[in-house]
């Protein structure tokens, strides 16, 4: 997995969250934002659509939210909870094969 498909993905994790500051969004779409600036947002956007999924849950126990809403929230925060793990194992394989290298 190289730097720029890396980029990439955690950009669409970033994208997920449609309730996204403009300047987090500025922030992950430069082209001078660091490794750790990306991960840092995605990861941050990701547990933001998991709060805004449970905040819809809670209004939909009370009858005050729409199912569709509630269906849209949860599957956006499963998303994100996917490709996060997707990620984090992508990661994990790529430093055991660098372990493995010789010196």
């Amino acid at each position: 997995m190289d730097i720029k498909s890396a980029a990439g993905a955690y950009n669409a994790i970033a994208n997920i969250a449609q309730s996204t500051p403009a300047d987090v969004a500025t922030k992950t779409n430069s082209a001078d934002a660091s490794f750790s600036e990306l991960v840092s947002n995605a990861l941050n956007n990701a547990v933001d659509s998991g709060h805004k999924a449970e905040k819809v849950s809670t209004l939909a126990l009370m009858g005050k939210a729409d199912i569709t809403d509630l269906a849209t929230a949860v599957s956006k925060a499963e998303l994100a909870l996917n490709t996060v793990v997707t990620i984090r194992d992508k990661m994990i394989t790529a430093y055991q094969q660098i372990m493995q290298m010789p010196m």
